[in-house]
């Protein structure tokens, strides 16, 4: 039997198979297909499928990433959505939170709502801050409501009232009469969605899981009619943006928490690999063709997050913590109006894509320049199944870049390179230097078709001094789908100043969400024994605005062992703690996890002395200088090389500068080292 993982980037779509029998990895990349990214899966499946006379039937696990989520909600490209809220609360998604992100500068604007004015309605209901019932539910405004938003065509309906955090009865009640009145209409509930304290990321994020739940539900159904197509038998999972998987039914009910899908996979898959490479501490470097996301691995243990920005809309939900900027491999170069060179954060994308695709780009990206180092042969891509135009890139530099600054074209292009490289470093410090760790005791880990190519130079900037690059690096999302487990993330919102009076009634809280998290396991079929809960707690010192999220051994721990906890977790977020001082809960947070089971997967690499298959003149920063090509399937273990080198692989190239060194260690990876 074989497992399988697949991840829809902007550029392209990723595979990762694993013979269970054997423990080999097979990679393999296709083009995405932006129009409908299920095409593309479909082709690369059927390709790769083909390619290793496997019968669709033989699949016993597929797994899904995918961007899909995120790209509706930058381009808009949602649903017509209708709010319905409590009498008063009409502006809540147009007042926000009154913040601005650049004080001093005027020409910022806030994105406008996801729904406009004249389709949010208010209606009569109101609970009070501790969930006791003001006003009924008046039932004729809800009907009234509904009616209208239905002459105005709406497709999804938002139900947010305020405090219904604390009881979800009245909107469950409302969502019963808009599906009666409005058949077919998505409809989310904040209480559903989102069951927090603070109304306006409550309703950000509900507003925005109905905008995109009737678009994700056509391309679902896509794609398991492909799938189906195909022969497969196996029900996909989507990974989500916590690390875990979902069933295709529970995607459907919950969009918005796909909306890190693939980043989220990628962390996880390296965190498991700088782990089992004795690199408990690792920063992740993915470079895809339009983005480079970084994160923090401490301990082996991936950093979270509760909430970002996605296009300037909040949304909350338990997620790997992501940093996020426009620069990839499909990075456009362009001018500024005082004739500055700049890169990205606007990309080519996969259609049209960078100059030398040949497939109609006529702008300089990074992939052009680094053709035009040659630190990048046109001939290897996805293993020679794609021939680049190493001409149409030096012209588009040339004319574009190049002759506009008076440079030669050289220069250009490794201009471009550094202020490509000069962004994802100011992404890494973002993560690490800025937050107070050392970036030294770090090992840098990229992945992504760019992220190995760049990797040395960025390191370097930084003050890294070991690089770990991965098996099949420009796949290693795909992978980490196969290494992450099913999961859900389970939320409820009181406020309680935690004593040994309240302390029960936040174990009462766990129980209760023990019970939902074991149902919605035993739906996605996993057994009993192979269950697992998390349990944390948002809280703070009394007083304070904002919370740490405190992790606890059990779901049943005591008090003094959650007042340890969040001691500790308070000093090393802010660098001291309190002692004596009353502290407050906020949000109790189970996650849901069945652990699914993983083969081992095995290395076999080549046993025969490495030598280059070829050698090339390539510019580095010190100029051009002959090179050794090395094909990474030529490299066995225990291999030490000194650079200049260039490795060579299907989904990724690694450069290794002069002054850095190269080692394989057993699982085959490449760990590259700075000279001291």
């Amino acid at each position: 039997m074989y497992r399988i993982g697949f991840d829809v980037g902007g550029t392209f779509t990723d595979f990762t198979l694993h013979d269970v029998a054997s423990g080999a990895l097979h990679h393999f990349k296709v083009p995405t297909s932006p129009a409908d990214p299920s095409e593309g899966i479909a082709d690369g499946l059927n390709a790769l499928l083909s390619r290793h006379g496997i019968a669709p039937q033989e699949i016993s696990f597929a797994g899904h990433g995918t961007t899909i989520a995120t790209n509706m909600v930058i381009e808009r490209r949602g649903v017509r959505t209708g709010l319905i809220t409590t009498q008063g609360f009409r502006d809540v998604l147009e007042i926000g939170r009154q913040t601005r992100p650049h004080l001093y500068d005027y020409t910022v604007r806030t994105p406008p709502p996801l729904v406009p004015r004249a389709y949010r309605l208010e209606v009569r209901e109101r609970l009070d801050a501790a969930g006791a019932v003001l006003h009924p539910l008046d039932e004729a405004t809800v009907a009234e409501a509904a009616d209208a938003l239905g002459r105005n065509g709406v497709q999804a309906v938002a139900i947010c009232f305020l405090h219904a955090y604390l009881d979800g009865t009245h909107e469950q009640r409302a969502a019963e009469i808009v599906r009666s009145r409005l058949p077919g209409v998505y409809v989310s509930t904040s209480f559903d969605i989102l069951p927090e304290f603070r109304e306006y990321e409550r309703f950000s994020t509900t507003v925005i899981n109905a905008t995109i739940g009737p678009r994700m539900a056509d391309y679902l159904a896509r794609l398991l009619d492909r799938l189906a197509g195909l022969g497969m038998t196996a029900p996909p999972h989507t990974i989500h943006s916590n690390g875990g998987l979902m069933s295709v039914e529970t995607v459907r009910r919950y969009p918005v928490r796909t909306c890190l899908s693939g980043p989220a996979a990628g962390v996880v898959g390296a965190a498991q690999v700088a782990r089992e490479a004795g690199f408990p501490d690792a920063i992740t470097f993915d470079v895809g063709g339009t983005s480079t996301d970084v994160s923090l691995v401490e301990n082996g243990v991936p950093a979270f997050a509760t909430s970002r920005l996605i296009a300037g809309h909040p949304v909350r939900t338990p997620m790997v913590d992501v940093h996020v900027i426009g620069a990839g491999g499909g990075s456009v170069a362009w001018l500024d109006d005082a004739g500055a060179l700049k890169v990205g954060p606007r990309s080519a994308g996969a259609d049209p894509g960078p100059a030398a695709y040949g497939l109609g780009g006529s702008e300089p990206t990074l992939t052009d320049a680094n053709i035009v180092l040659c630190r990048l042969n046109p001939e290897t891509l996805l293993g020679g199944r794609m021939q680049m135009d190493a001409m149409a890139a030096r012209d588009v530099i040339a004319a574009s870049v190049a002759d506009p600054l008076s440079l030669p074209t050289e220069q250009a292009a490794l201009g471009i390179i550094r202020i490509a490289v000069s962004n994802m470093s100011r992404a890494i410090r973002a993560v690490s230097t800025e937050r107070g760790y050392d970036v030294g005791q770090f090992v840098l880990l990229p992945y992504g078709g760019a992220g190995p190519l760049h990797a040395a130079s960025v390191a370097m900037e930084c003050g890294i001094r070991r690089v770990l690059v991965p098996l099949q690096p420009g796949t290693l999302c795909a992978r980490g789908i196969l290494l992450s487990d099913v999961s859900l993330d389970l939320v409820r919102s009181e406020i309680l100043e935690a004593s040994a009076d309240t302390w029960p009634r936040m174990v009462a809280h766990f129980a209760t969400m023990a019970e939902q998290g074991s149902a919605w396991l035993e739906g996605e079929r996993i057994d009993t024994p192979s269950c697992r809960f998390d349990a944390s707690i948002d809280a703070r010192y009394k007083g304070q605005n904002h919370e740490v999220q405190v992790r606890l051994p059990s779901p049943t721990s005591d008090l003094g062992v959650f007042l340890s906890c969040f001691a500790d977790a308070h000093r090393r977020e802010y660098g001291y703690d309190i002692p004596g001082h009353a502290v407050e809960a906020v949000n109790c947070r189970l996650k849901a996890v069945g652990l699914v089971e993983r083969p081992a997967i095995r290395f076999a690499g080549p046993v025969r002395p490495p030598a280059p298959k070829a050698s090339r003149t390539v510019h580095f920063d010190e100029g051009w200088i002959d090179t050794a090509i090395m094909d990474r399937d030529d490299l066995p273990v225990g291999t030490r090389l000194s650079g200049p080198l260039i490795i060579e692989e299907m989904s990724a190239t690694t450069l290794v500068p002069p002054g850095w060194s190269l080692t394989v260690d057993p699982s085959g990876n490449l760990l590259l080292e700075s000279a001291p």
